[in-house]
């Protein structure tokens, strides 16, 4: 019985000692966190606050001291003490988030961005420097962020062809395969992949580094993106085969529509949006590359194809790195060209977006669906399709 009751007694004051503390805690806490000058706009002005309060506490106090007859002597220090504890607590305040920064220095030279400086309530100068210094820490902690997300995805990304590539060999010098063209094609599409992979990144740290500039010149589109169906028609060929590969139709109009651009970076954004409409294309589809004149001045460029199209929940990410959402290619896509290709375009100050697919409709006398776009009738094929639409200015 004794023993129960020393236990429940030492229970309960060792439960009075935390709330105590914790209570304690609380009002010391809160009372660090005073800041009376916050409403002030101006550090000097605080500064000039702080002086006059420490000089009237002086004055006030040694007014008293020397009214009641106590000796100046002792009127002198307890009036500096009071001083001295008037200008702490206003200070204090002031220099809080001067100490929470230094703090989240210390975290940030560790590897830890995550910690934010509190300073809402502060409006002067002090105060705008702390939403500055949070601004960075977050901009600091998204870098950090996407360069891990950057190496996780690379080296995904070049593990697959890398490991395809030493099967297919290791394959071949065991004997296991003979060194026939199939087997050497599907070798040298890894190596291909591969290096589609390191001119991407090799583009994506241009556009980090932001050391490009655009050569522009005046661009004849029908010329231009003829010359562009051609090039992917001969790729198609290499790796598909004539049975399975879409046909690309260019539709310019008018034929001399012009747009004053840099051809290389315009060659690349047209040659990765050609490069995924064919990817997701069915055999035998059609892909559709179409300029046309915008009314309020600009050229408009559109890729149509005739695949499975893009949810419009993944129409915002899909220019995002390395994201592929549910139109996923199982023939090597890395991820990467529709972001270089948002990267062009905001370089040319034009807008890259997916747009709302057209929606077909049976014309008079017509045997299968077809859809009007830019004024023109364009047969379409069930499947809803993907529009992939580029302003230029």
């Amino acid at each position: 019985m004794s023993s129960r009751v020393t236990l429940r007694f030492g229970t309960r004051v060792t439960t009075l000692n935390a709330a105590s503390r914790k209570v304690g805690g609380t009002v010391v806490g809160r009372a660090r966190e005073v800041r009376p000058l916050d409403r002030f706009h101006s550090i000097k002005v605080k500064l000039g606050v702080l002086v006059v309060a420490s000089v009237s506490v002086v004055g006030v106090f040694t007014a008293l001291g020397v009214s009641a007859g106590i000796q100046a002597r002792y009127v002198v220090s307890v009036a500096v003490i009071l001083s001295l504890g008037v200008t702490q607590f206003l200070a204090h305040g002031m220099t809080s988030p001067l100490r929470s920064m230094a703090d989240a220095v210390e975290r940030i030279a560790r590897g830890d961005y995550s910690r934010r400086v509190t300073a809402s309530s502060s409006r002067d100068e002090v105060g705008q420097l702390a939403a500055a210094f949070n601004l960075m820490a977050a901009d600091l902690e998204a870098v950090d962020r996407q360069r891990k997300e950057l190496i996780a995805n690379v080296s995904h990304e070049l593990r697959t062809p890398i490991s395809a590539l030493r099967a297919v060999l290791e394959n071949v010098v065991d004997g296991v395969t003979e060194p026939d063209p199939p087997t050497m094609r599907l070798a040298l599409e890894q190596a291909e992949r591969l290096g589609r992979l390191v001119s991407t990144l090799l583009d994506l740290s241009r556009i980090d580094a932001g050391a490009v500039e655009l050569d522009r010149e005046d661009v004849a589109l029908e010329e231009f993106l003829g010359t562009v169906a051609r090039e992917a028609t001969v790729s198609m060929l290499t790796r598909d085969g004539a049975d399975r590969r879409p046909y690309t139709v260019v539709d310019v109009a008018p034929p001399a529509l012009t747009v004053r651009a840099d051809r290389e970076r315009l060659h690349q954004v047209a040659a990765n949006l050609l490069d995924n409409a064919v990817r997701h294309s069915p055999p035998g589809g059609k892909v559709t590359l179409r300029a046309r004149r915008l009314e309020e001045g600009g050229v408009r460029i559109e890729v149509c194809d005739q695949g499975p199209g893009i949810p419009p929940g993944e129409r915002v990410r899909v220019f995002d790195r390395f994201d592929r959402g549910s139109r996923q290619a199982a023939d090597g896509g890395t991820g990467l060209g529709l972001a270089i290709a948002r990267w062009v375009v905001d370089l040319h100050g034009g807008r890259i977006s997916v747009a709302e697919p057209a929606v077909p409709v049976l014309a008079a006398g017509a045997a299968e669906p077809v859809a009007v776009l830019a004024g023109h009738p364009v047969a379409v094929s069930a499947s809803p399709g993907c529009v992939i639409r580029v302003d230029l200015p």
